[in-house]
């Protein structure tokens, strides 16, 4: 019994130690759990974390972005101008030729029998004609010292005219033979870069054929419908010679890398899309741009103005309206609808909706409720296609947004 008695008492100080510890830990856990609770409520009232960024004012000289096609300044369709079978064919696929250069060769014989048979009766036709004319010479002699009559005069006459007449057709038939000859080297009429071979050597052809195609690589075009506002802006100009800006940049390539002018508006408006035809032109030096390849036009003219300038970043849709936040004075979010223009620089230009100066949220747009309070942490306002470095207080804020 003594012994039980004193293992109890042995283990009532451990036991009460215990309970102690429970009790303070249990103490602290609620204690921690009510400063959490007293902090997630302090957030709450003060509203989520967002950036926000004020709405910038500067001169712009507005733009436009349209979509196009690139086309060929010069585009020929290569057929032969006479008949006969292709004994060469003098060119890579897809290679640059010079204006001049053979690409084929149709079977020169039967040409150049017959360019020979007219360049001889050319000249029996002339040696005739010569001869008529010195039979009129000594006819006039003849008829002035009145040993002939005037009616053997004029019938040398005549038969000196018909003789030269002839001779003349005959040279024309040489010339033509030769120019038939010429034809049978199918040469490129322009420079620039050929297609393939649509027919091969050994065929037949004749003048219906299509034996290739050459399009222009120093120049090319942008063709592309322009809106009716772009048409009041730039048609007076482009018709009275004045030089518009228009860029140009490819699918694998940022922003707008080529220069050029725009050289045609056409003289009306499709009142069906209400779009007008519009093309531009662009040096080709470096061939890296070619006929056919899809093209993001952006067209300038005017002089600038006054603009207000957003980020992309900041605007929302709500159906067919866009719109952004605006930190209020009393720190809460303010829905504010927004008329849009294009975008200059990497920033869109708002047209109604928007003050100078106004700061909206740019990052957190997704944790935003009309009306609600907001933490608002003011941030430069930064290009969409260019975006800067967040800040370290901002981080978690931009990690948050690509979630």
């Amino acid at each position: 019994m003594k012994t039980i008695q004193q293992f109890q008492m042995a283990v009532r100080p451990v036991v009460l130690a215990l309970g102690a510890a429970g009790v303070a830990a249990l103490i602290a856990g609620c204690s921690d759990a009510t400063g959490k609770a007293a902090e997630a409520q302090t957030q709450a009232q003060a509203g989520p974390p967002v950036s926000a960024a004020a709405v910038l004012e500067k001169p712009v000289a507005e733009t436009q972005e349209f979509s196009g096609r690139l086309e060929a300044i010069e585009r020929v369709e290569i057929r032969p101008r006479v008949s006969g079978y292709i004994t060469a064919v003098n060119f890579k696929p897809g290679a640059e030729v010079k204006k001049g250069d053979v690409l084929f060769v149709i079977d020169p014989r039967p040409y150049q029998a017959e360019a020979e048979r007219a360049i001889a009766a050319a000249k029996s036709a002339r040696a005739k004609a010569d001869l008529a004319r010195t039979e009129l010479a000594r006819a006039e002699r003849l008829l002035g010292d009145k040993a002939i009559a005037q009616r053997e005069y004029d019938a040398s006459l005549s038969s000196q005219k018909e003789l030269d007449a002839s001779a003349r057709a005959a040279e024309a038939q040489a010339d033509a033979a030769r120019l038939n000859l010429s034809y049978t080297r199918v040469v490129a009429p322009i420079n620039g870069r050929v297609s393939k071979a649509e027919i091969t050597l050994g065929n037949l052809v004749d003048a219906s054929a299509v034996l290739t195609s050459v399009v222009s690589l120093d120049r090319i075009y942008a063709s592309f419908d322009g809106d009716e506002e772009t048409y009041l802006r730039v048609a007076k100009q482009a018709h009275d010679g004045q030089s518009v800006p228009v860029k140009v940049g490819l699918v694998n390539e940022e922003g707008y890398p080529h220069e050029g002018k725009l050289e045609f508006v056409d003289n009306q408006l499709d009142s069906q899309t209400g779009s007008v035809r519009m093309r531009a032109t662009f040096e080709n030096k470096d061939r890296s741009m070619a006929p056919g390849l899809f093209a993001r036009v952006q067209i300038g003219g005017g002089d600038a103005k006054p603009a207000l300038l957003i980020t992309d970043r900041a605007i929302g849709t709500d159906q067919s309206h866009k719109f952004v936040f605006v930190v209020g004075a009393d720190g809460k979010a303010e829905y504010r609808e927004v008329k849009l223009g294009p975008v200059v620089d990497g920033l869109r230009v708002v047209r109604a909706g928007l003050k100078p100066g106004e700061k909206i949220v740019v990052n957190g747009l997704q944790r935003v409720h009309p009306g609600a309070p907001i933490t608002a942490q003011v941030v430069p306002m930064v290009a969409s296609l260019a975006p800067a470095k967040a800040p370290a207080k901002d981080a978690k804020l931009a990690m948050a947004d690509t979630k």
